[in-house]
């Protein structure tokens, strides 16, 4: 959907007031349908960015669930005008939640994609996922390279953190625009802390491959040349750094959720 096509003004308003003055649940219900398209539209702004659009979607639903429960009838504002910033607040959000320090190159975040989309295809091609080999050889790419974007993908999210939200506009919000400062009191830095910890947990040589590729950046040979070591030992050891990685996020996130 490349337009959003607003729905009547005045039906909305007349089914909003059926809901918050007379307690209406089915034109409340009929309100949230008919503006899911105003979430999908939303939602795809921020398209390809490591994350499913349905997952997108879903979420921005629930900041126009919110709109619809909070809206003040009485107020002179059309209701998309009000909707839409909670829509992107629940996303933002989303983004923020989910986000982590470590820049992703982005030829790996590319092939990421790519393989997500892949995936989808053969799996409702041939009723099964395909494995790393068919993957590379579907995208043209070696198996080193497919098993890291995939690892990655399970670590944990990796949509870049300065690329532009909006594909279409460089000038628009990135993903760290989104993180609270880190001069900021708590807001957002609680993952930081998380994945710094995560990282300080795992083996001083472990730290060392995962700070030169995704910090700095480096190619699995230019580690390899650094280190000491085979381009496929690197790749052996960033595989075990990234699921070590994983697991310590895993634990440290459901040590946070008891918390709270």
């Amino acid at each position: 959907m490349s337009r959003y096509r607003r729905p009547d003004k005045a039906r909305t308003r007349q089914l909003l007031v059926r809901y918050h003055k007379e307690n209406d649940r089915g034109a409340r219900e009929r309100v949230i349908q008919e503006q899911l398209p105003l979430v999908e539209f939303l939602a795809r702004k921020f398209a390809g960015r490591g994350e499913p659009l349905d997952d997108l979607v879903q979420v921005g639903s629930m900041g126009l669930i919110k709109a619809v429960d909070r809206f003040d009838v009485d107020r002179n504002i059309e209701f998309s005008t009000y909707a839409t910033p909670n829509i992107l607040g629940e996303i933002k959000r989303y983004f923020r939640d989910k986000g982590w320090a470590m820049r992703v190159p982005r030829g790996l975040q590319e092939l990421r994609q790519s393989a997500r989309d892949a995936i989808r295809e053969e799996t409702v091609k041939t009723g099964r996922s395909p494995t790393v080999g068919e993957l590379a050889e579907k995208l043209d790419a070696d198996e080193e390279s497919v098993a890291e974007a995939l690892t990655l993908g399970r670590a944990y999210n990796t949509a870049s953190l300065d690329a532009p939200i909006n594909q279409d506009d460089s000038e628009s919000d990135t993903i760290v625009d989104l993180q609270a400062d880190e001069n900021s009191p708590i807001e957002g830095l609680e993952d930081r802390i998380l994945l710094q910890r995560a990282m300080e947990s795992l083996k001083g040589q472990q730290q060392t491959i995962l700070k030169l590729r995704f910090n700095e950046g480096k190619t699995q040979t230019e580690i390899a040349g650094q280190i000491g070591v085979s381009q496929m030992h690197v790749s052996r050891l960033l595989r075990r750094a990234l699921e070590d990685l994983r697991r310590e996020l895993g634990g440290l996130e459901r040590e946070r959720e008891r918390q709270h």
